[in-house]
């Protein structure tokens, strides 16, 4: 198996009129938002773009942070974080767990009738309230100077997630909250030395998502996988690139 980048691929292609519901993930969602020419060629005609580098870091953070919740989680009890910030909550004791969190060949899964997709998207975390009520929770990991927040515009794609994630619950019939929270790990770069650590400080950060764009746009996905490919975006660096690549007239020799 090559260990370079195949941007062809031949499985999970869209087909218009095809009676089996077609399985977009939230990343997908995200991607037509970011640019529906580069998503058409991806969902449509085989061709990704190119991944980028994997995080580790990330998600080292990541698998540490879930390790605390569980422990919690199965002694019903709460974490100092949630005691700290006076979230009335414990992490979420669900048989279903494991299966919200792969995000991968899992997750939490809704089939939309009305456009045969069936959406899915892999949560980090789960809290619940004493009156059943879920909280949709999920770790980011950064290394910045000063605080951190969610207030820059390329992060509008955290807030994003966090609501697909809110409607995918409510989809499935359990009640949730409007607020959910990023738990947000920032490594310190003021400390003496590294001493074969790295720390950090953890903020919990409040989002109260809105929903009720999601229905729309996965009608407009639809109605975009039936069409005709979209033009290239001027915002997008993936169609900047190729309409450069293009302008230079050598398509041809890029064989």
């Amino acid at each position: 198996m090559s260990e370079y980048y195949n941007p062809i691929r031949s499985r999970n292609l869209y087909e218009s009129h095809a009676d089996e519901p077609y399985r977009l993930s939230r990343s997908k969602i995200e991607l037509y938002v970011d640019c529906k020419r580069c998503f058409y060629i991806d969902r449509k005609l085989g061709v990704g773009r190119p991944p980028g580098f994997p995080f580790n870091l990330n998600s080292a953070v990541d698998t540490l942070l879930k390790k605390e919740f569980d422990f919690h989680r199965k002694e019903k009890t709460q974490h100092p974080l949630m005691k700290h910030y006076g979230i009335d909550a414990v992490p979420f004791a669900h048989e279903s767990m494991d299966d919200w969190r792969d995000s991968l060949r899992r997750g939490v899964v809704y089939h939309h009738g009305p456009t045969n997709l069936i959406i899915t998207g892999g949560v980090d975390d789960v809290w619940a309230t004493p009156a059943g009520e879920l909280i949709v929770v999920d770790y980011k990991a950064t290394s910045k100077e000063g605080e951190v927040n969610i207030d820059a515009p390329w992060q509008m794609s955290y807030k994003r997630q966090m609501e697909i994630y809110q409607w995918l619950f409510r989809k499935n019939g359990y009640t949730v909250s409007p607020t959910g929270y990023f738990v947000y790990c920032n490594g310190q770069t003021d400390r003496e030395a590294f001493d074969a650590k790295l720390e950090f400080d953890v903020t919990l950060l409040p989002y109260t998502g809105n929903d009720a764009w999601i229905e729309p746009v996965l009608f407009e996905i639809k109605k975009c996988l039936d069409g005709d490919l979209p033009l290239g975006s001027d915002v997008c660096d993936y169609c900047r690139y190729r309409m450069a690549v293009r302008g230079l007239g050598v398509e041809n020799e890029l064989t």
